[in-house]
């Protein structure tokens, strides 16, 4: 047998015989590792346990703190759930819907209703099969034989997903004797598992594991009633247009149904807009509407609809743009790293724009600045706005939910907006679709056709990104009047074509190849539509172009 020469992430330099197991290998090497390895990586490729060596080179255990890593070991997690589940409620269904307070809600639908003791048994009998270290084997299925096992399951929903999967045959995992579809890698054995919590949260339950920032620990659990309760408001959404997951959808598309989908979408919209103009309308106090969300949540264009339903309603709504108080560029604060954190709260200057609102509310005529993103400079052109007496103030930007922003303005006076794509729609009951990741496709398709940006440039930014929006937007959304979900349920069957293009130009010497792997993958499974369906007035035109509210 031949040998290969390996040097480990700790600088040591070890032989190994070609074809051995990586499992083994790791096992003979970072047994004494407080995080548990998840997957392997050879020469900057990412690799199951399960897989055999091929070459020789620099060798690394991939654990819970690297991103492939993490996702790895939430999905192993999920299948022991799963495992757990079908063993003490065989004739139950279980679903996996949407994360949540650092963790991920399902529920679990059976004669009874689920229950605090159900959980207890569930959370048990998951540990059991943890401490069986069972090895979970991969193994590789013709497509048909798949889907007969699945009817057997009486797994409608991965019938109707692989009944659309172009291969002859397809990977499927198995735990002591349960077979499961799953896309992306999974942990050799349940062993892997070492932390994990489940509680029960009414009508289904938080399976909660740790995040890329503290591996070791399951996080304080935070509960967020008013997102709980869009995600809630999106799957009755979904069962009014009869599309829970992605093989329904593509049968709509198959059928000629896509456009009827796509009208009702839109109208459903329009309808929660015009129902949040009517709640800011009763309040009659209200003059200024703050509108808040992560990056592309669709805001510029939520904000010119909910504009026209606010004029609707017998109101002039004036728009102000937080980007023009700005303080001067040589003054913009440092982030840790000593660059300008142009995402602060303190780049802009509070006290000017605090200022200004007041004498606005009381019927006064400012100069509003405009600041010059070539020089950094704030200059001042003439640009005055004046309140009218039905008017309000329509204020877009990611600090919209922040007291500071708008410190000196009663909260009566108030209305606050928080607005995200927030996906329900998933790839099958065990498969979700984060809802960051329908984020990042939009920002991609629309970097890439507005701002001149590749696919490998937004997902290299992407994580400094998400520290900006964890810092200063999630921590607020609990402190919205009213959430929005913008996400649309057939948009990634629009946006697939433009994305995957540009997805397929990352080399896989990139830092974000596997991400971009990850990305095609499950777009792999939506069927297109031609954007030529989408209306003009519709938040994705934001991103694919010919809107009505955003000029590219």
């Amino acid at each position: 047998m031949a040998e290969l020469k390996l040097t480990l992430s700790n600088g040591r330099e070890i032989s190994a015989d070609k074809d051995k197991l990586l499992y083994d290998i790791v096992k003979e090497n970072y047994e004494d590792t407080e995080l548990p390895a998840v997957l392997g990586m050879v020469n900057g490729k990412y690799y199951e346990l399960s897989s055999h060596l091929e070459e020789g080179g620099i060798f690394e255990a991939v654990s819970l703190n690297n991103p492939m890593g993490n996702n790895a070991y939430s999905r192993t997690l999920q299948f022991i759930l799963i495992k757990a589940v079908q063993d003490i409620f065989p004739n139950s269904k279980i679903t996996i819907e949407h994360s949540i307070s650092k963790g991920l809600y399902g529920e679990i639908h059976m004669d009874k209703a689920l229950d605090e003791e159900d959980i207890t048994r569930i959370k048990s009998r998951m540990q059991e099969i943890i401490d069986s270290d069972t090895v979970i084997n991969k193994i590789s299925i013709e497509r048909e034989k798949a889907i007969e096992i699945f009817k057997d399951y009486g797994m409608m929903d991965k019938v109707k997903l692989l009944g659309f999967v172009a291969s002859d045959t397809v990977k499927l995992y198995d735990l002591q004797g349960r077979y499961d579809y799953f896309y992306g890698p999974m942990a050799y054995s349940t062993g892997a598992v070492k932390y994990f919590d489940l509680i029960y949260y009414e009508p289904g339950f938080i399976l909660r594991y740790p995040p890329l920032e503290s591996p070791v620990e399951i996080p304080e659990f935070v509960e967020y009633r008013k997102l709980s309760r869009i995600f809630k408001e999106t799957e009755e959404w979904l069962n009014i247009l009869g599309v829970g997951d992605v093989g329904s959808l593509n049968e709509k598309i198959v059928s000629g149904e896509i456009i009827d989908i796509i009208r009702v979408s839109e109208a459903l919209h329009e309808k929660k807009i015009a129902y949040i103009a009517d709640m800011i309308a009763e309040r009659k106090e209200v003059k200024v509407i703050l509108i808040a969300g992560p990056s592309s949540s669709g805001k510029t264009t939520f904000a010119n609809r909910l504009s026209i339903q606010l004029r609707v309603n017998g109101l002039i709504p004036k728009a102000i743009s937080l980007d023009d108080y700005f303080i001067n560029r040589d003054s913009t604060p440092l982030d840790e790293e000593g660059k300008p954190d142009f995402e602060s709260i303190d780049a802009l200057d509070l006290e000017l724009f605090n200022k200004h609102l007041n004498l606005l509310m009381d019927g006064e005529e400012v100069e509003i600045p405009t600041y010059n993103f070539l020089t950094g400079m704030r200059e001042w052109n003439g640009n005055l706005l004046k309140l009218p007496q039905n008017g309000v103030l329509v204020i877009e930007g990611i600090h919209g939910l922040n007291e500071r922003l708008t410190s000196s303005v009663l909260d009566n006076n108030k209305f606050k907006i928080y607005i995200s794509a927030l996906t329900q729609l998933n790839v099958d009951n065990h498969n979700r679709i984060a809802t960051t990741d329908v984020r990042k496709i939009r920002r991609i398709v629309r970097d890439t056709l507005s701002r001149g940006y590749s696919a490998e440039v937004t997902l290299t930014l992407w994580p400094s990104i998400k520290r900006g929006e964890e810092r200063n937007i999630f921590v607020y959304q609990e402190k919205a009047d009213v959430m929005f979900n913008s996400t649309l349920v057939y948009e990634l069957c629009v946006l697939k074509n433009y994305a995957v293009s540009e997805l397929e130009k990352i080399k896989p010497d990139s830092p974000v190849y596997y991400e971009a792997l990850r990305l095609k993958s499950f777009l792999g499974f939506f069927k297109e539509i031609e954007k030529e369906l989408v209306p003009d007035n519709s938040i994705l035109r934001e991103f694919i172009g010919g809107s009505w509210f955003y000029k590219y």
